[in-house]
């Protein structure tokens, strides 16, 4: 089960039912963030820059401006592990392991991605204990530093 666990999208109470009915082994984290993902707080554009809609940022999501409907995900995967972990009452192990080694095998590319082993390609994310990132190695190559 894919879900966006941004905290918005699904309350806290979800991510806690979906754990307990589907177990971590079943879940992927994933994401539909926009560009303003990163970003602080207030307007963007969804889409194309010249004729895309404009939405505002807000309590951690992309809203259209009457503010009748979600826009899209600001939630970068670092924020869904956190939230994860922080809400959804998972481990730390556990959250890791839907952002990780689940998606690589729903698809089908767990024997090159999603786990640090012989023969995986060398993309790792190091992180402190609430998950913000720190060094991020893409290829074996360090490509962010904080």
């Amino acid at each position: 089960m894919e879900i966006i666990a941004d905290g918005v999208h699904l309350p806290e109470p979800f991510l806690r039912l979906i754990h307990k009915v589907k177990g971590a082994d079943k879940m992927i984290l994933i994401t539909d963030a926009m560009r303003a993902a990163g970003m602080p707080e207030g307007k963007s554009v969804l889409g194309s820059l010249r004729n895309g809609t404009e939405v505002i940022v807000e309590e951690g999501v992309a809203k259209l401006t009457d503010r009748s409907s979600f826009a899209g995900s600001v939630a970068t995967a670092d924020r869904l592990v956190r939230t994860m972990v922080n809400k959804g009452g998972v481990s730390l192990v556990e959250a890791v392991q839907m952002m990780t080694i689940n998606p690589a095998r729903l698809l089908g590319l767990d024997h090159k991605i999603g786990a640090i082993a012989t023969g995986m390609e060398a993309d790792i994310v190091l992180f402190d204990d609430n998950v913000v990132i720190h060094h991020s190695f893409v290829a074996g190559e360090l490509r962010y530093s904080k």
